[in-house]
């Protein structure tokens, strides 16, 4: 039986995919390539046509191989999936170095460049700019040594990486908290406990199981009047793969990110450049450490006084200092009263099929689209389902997969991934296909997934991202979607779309009470809009801790001294943050957007793309929030042109003048 990772004539035979078609697959694929590219560079005078097109092909039949195998390890993980996707990731690293530092391909791709340049269009001079500078990138112009180091160096990386996430996914894993004791569940959710106790019974115990899942521990956060059960699920979740806490050593990722940070260190000096930080941005928008440092340190002046005054205030409302389990809770209950609305009281209103309906309305509004459930798709669970996106003339022009709930074997958060991208080279096409996957409540109680609205503004996030990828028009794969995008603006799709889940036209089409159906109250509605800027100030200031750690960690890493991990933290919270952790948090061992995903060096990019979402958003608020005009021209100017011009070309084109960052602070309700 033919390998299903191989069929590329449609969507993947998800139902059918094995972990042990993983490896055989991707080393044919790989050897299917390399065959591929020999014969391209065999020709004498090859052209854009002759090559680039075909070389484009090749690595979108590449792509489509691994990507469903890359997505399954992330959802459905084993041992057997895990090591194959570890021995793949290798596999293809290695290989993307060599193509990478191809000398002969190279040349091509310059000598088409030089002479070909004036009369190709944009997209296409795009693609080749881009093509030279990853060979810079790739280290092809590096000694023979240095390339043979720089294709050591992206094999550890990969490795590196992988454990790293696999470490805090085990981690999350293995801790459960069994209460036999009732009263210490006071408080929370009644969907929670129903679940805590269908838990139990398969585990063999009596009274109720919580896992450390996400839809467990930020209710028991917010919502436990327990502080012991607080205090416990808080040392569990920011202890996980540390040399502290339930699971001390058992997962630690601490050698990890040492190795992690060095060998980056060492890749960014093969290249020619100071440090990671300053690698990383060769592909952003922001030009030189010194800009992206600037820019954080400027909007912590602007927010710091608000979330000053937001904790004292919290503290005067609680009548004590609060300790970092605490903090969460007391927000609740001070939400609550000031607003009359808790996330947990919303979420009867947002069931699952309700949300995604109403998300589907906003969808037609803005672009005219339709979202069209396609029942018979292969799948990897029975909770994942497949849309099919069908533009105004009812012409299918996408797809995307959609798995909501959290489940043992699923790695945590939200995230878009792309299945398939869009191409179109030499009459052959391929539509592009998302994969959309959060982490919310599995149904309960014969009822769907209850949402809060916390969760609801993820759905739109995630669906903001695969919208950039599925309304792409460009035609060659390496700069449709998302790919070729400035890191520090792929977010600016998905924090826009975030805004529509507090738009008072928005919120009727998304409620509807799980009972009776009934829209969201008109009197809770305006309660829920009133506290969008609730803590405003206290949770921008977390990300930007974040993000200053991140980018001092890659951008002063010395290896005399090693990463100083602890120790950066340490003096980015004492200048930073307002709330001071107790000293087991280990928040960075599980920072997987940095140490096993593509934010190294990038974590600013959640507010740099911030300023660019919420300035694109206030074009909407001028003119309506529907406005026909105004979604033709951010479809035109942003979401269909995916890294085929430069991005803040295309802002300007779409809003007239460079981004403000004024929209975002009149949002978070801080003075400018």
């Amino acid at each position: 039986m033919e390998n299903p990772l191989l069929a590329h004539d449609g969507l993947p035979d998800y139902a059918n995919i094995r972990a042990g078609h993983i490896e055989p697959a991707i080393r044919a694929a790989i050897e299917r390539h390399r065959a591929t590219l020999a014969a391209l560079l065999a020709q004498d005078a090859p052209t854009f046509a002759s090559l680039v097109e075909p070389f484009e092909e090749a690595n979108h039949t590449l792509a489509r191989t691994w990507n469903p195998a890359e997505h399954l390890a992330a959802v459905q993980d084993s041992e057997p999936m895990r090591a194959a996707a570890n021995t793949c990731r290798a596999l293809l690293a290695d290989y993307h170095a060599e193509v990478g530092q191809n000398e002969a391909l190279q040349r091509a791709c310059a000598a088409i460049r030089a002479r070909e340049g004036g009369g190709l269009g944009a997209p296409a001079r795009q693609l080749l700019d881009n093509l030279l500078r990853d060979f810079r990138l790739a280290g092809a112009a590096l000694p023979a040594a240095d390339r043979a180091r720089f294709r050591e160096l992206m094999q550890g990386l990969a490795t590196a990486q992988s454990r790293f996430e696999e470490n805090v996914l085990d981690a999350t894993q293995a801790w459960q908290r069994h209460v036999t004791d009732a009263g210490l569940l006071d408080g929370l959710p009644a969907d929670l406990r129903e679940r805590a106790a269908a838990a139990a019974p398969p585990a063999g115990l009596d009274g109720h199981l919580l896992a450390l899942d996400q839809p467990n521990y930020v209710p028991v956060m917010g919502h436990a009047r327990s502080e012991a059960l607080r205090r416990e699920f808080y040392e569990a979740w920011t202890t996980r793969a540390s040399d502290r806490g339930p699971s001390a050593g058992r997962f630690d990722n601490g050698a990890l990110m040492e190795q992690i940070l060095a060998l980056r260190h060492e890749t960014a000096r093969l290249l020619g450049y100071a440090s990671y930080a300053e690698l990383s941005l060769a592909t952003k928008m922001a030009a030189t450490p010194a800009e992206v440092l600037g820019f954080l340190e400027d909007l912590v002046r602007r927010y710091r006084p608000a979330a000053e005054r937001e904790l004292a205030e919290l503290e005067r409302f609680a009548g004590r200092p609060l300790a970092a389990w605490d903090l969460s809770y007391f927000a609740e209950r001070l939400r609550e009263q000031r607003h009359a609305v808790s996330q947990e009281a919303l979420r009867p209103y947002f069931p699952l099929p309700r949300v995604l309906a109403g998300l589907a309305e906003v969808a037609r509004r803005l672009y005219g689209l339709t979202l069209e459930p396609r029942p018979g798709v292969a799948l990897w669970h029975p909770d994942a389902r497949y849309y099919a996106i069908l533009d105004r003339a009812g012409r299918e022009i996408a797809g995307f997969y959609l798995d909501p709930c959290a489940r043992q074997g699923k790695r945590g958060g939200a995230w878009m991934g792309d299945c398939i991208n869009r191409k179109r080279i030499a009459g052959r096409e391929s539509l592009p296909v998302a994969h959309l996957v959060c982490n919310f409540p599995p149904p309960a109680g014969g009822r769907p997934s209850l949402l809060t609205h916390s969760d609801v503004v993820t759905l739109f996030h995630e669906f903001g991202h695969g919208l950039h990828l599925m309304l792409t028009r460009v035609d060659f794969p390496s700069i449709a979607g998302i790919a070729g995008v400035p890191w520090d603006a792929v977010e600016l799709p998905s924090q826009f779309m975030e805004q529509y889940a507090w738009v008072d036209e928005v919120l009727p089409l998304i409620s509807g009470h799980v009972d009776s159906g009934e829209p969201l109250p008109r009197a809770m509605l305006e309660r829920l809009l009133a506290s969008r800027s609730f803590h405003a100030g206290l949770a921008a200031m977390r990300q930007l801790e974040f993000a200053l750690f991140d980018f001092r960690l890659h951008a002063e890493y010395d290896p005399a001294r090693g990463g100083r991990v602890a120790e950066l933290l340490g003096e980015v919270r004492r200048a930073v943050a307002v709330i001071q952790p107790p000293e087991f948090n280990r928040f960075a061992h599980a920072f997987t957007h940095v140490f096993a995903g593509g934010y190294a060096a990038g974590y600013y990019s959640y507010k740099w793309a911030e300023v660019l979402a919420a300035d694109a958003f206030a074009a909407f608020e001028d003119s309506g929030v529907f406005d026909a005009a105004v979604a033709l021209r951010f479809l035109d100017s942003i979401l269909s042109q995916g890294g085929s011009r430069d991005i803040m070309e295309a802002f300007v084109e779409f809003r007239g003048r460079r981004p403000e960052v004024g929209p975002l602070l009149r949002r978070d309700g801080v003075a400018a």
